[in-house]
C-alpha cells in the first residue's frame, strides 16, 4: 500500500519553532558566545562562557552602539548596522558592559 503525501502539508514553521523552543535562546548564544544588539538592548544581557572563549557582539540596530567595559578592559568603536565587535576572555570575573552612546543599554559577562 503507497500513500500519496503530495498534497499533505507539513507545518515547517512551527517545526522551526518546536527546534528553536528545544533548542532555547540560551544554549544558541552560549554555543556562539554571541550577543546581539537589537531595539537599544544587549541579547543575551548576560552570558556565561569559559575562559578562553571570544564574545562576539553584532549590532543589528539601524543606530550606532559601542561595547565598552567599566573597567577599561575593552571598547568597541561605534558600532553600525551589521557590525560587530569580538573580545577573547582570558581570566575569569564578571564583566561588566555598556554602550557608551546609550549608557541605560548593559550586560554582563561571567567568565568561570
Amino acid at each position: 500500500m503507497t500513500r500519496d503525501l503530495r498534497h499533505r502539508r507539513i507545518p515547517i514553521a512551527l517545526s522551526g519553532a518546536l527546534l528553536f523552543a528545544m533548542a532555547g535562546p540560551a544554549t544558541w548564544g552560549a554555543e556562539t558566545n554571541t550577543i546581539i544588539v537589537k531595539n537599544f538592548m544587549f541579547s543575551p544581557m548576560s552570558l556565561t562562557v569559559p575562559v578562553g572563549a571570544t564574545v562576539t557582539w553584532k549590532n543589528l540596530d539601524g543606530e550606532p552602539h559601542t561595547v565598552v567595559n567599566d573597567q577599561g578592559l575593552f571598547r568597541s568603536g561605534g558600532l553600525d548596522q551589521n557590525d560587530s565587535f569580538s573580545f577573547k576572555f582570558d581570566s575569569p570575573g564578571t564583566y561588566r558592559f555598556i554602550c557608551s552612546i546609550h549608557p541605560t543599554m548593559m550586560g554582563t559577562i561571567v567568565v568561570k
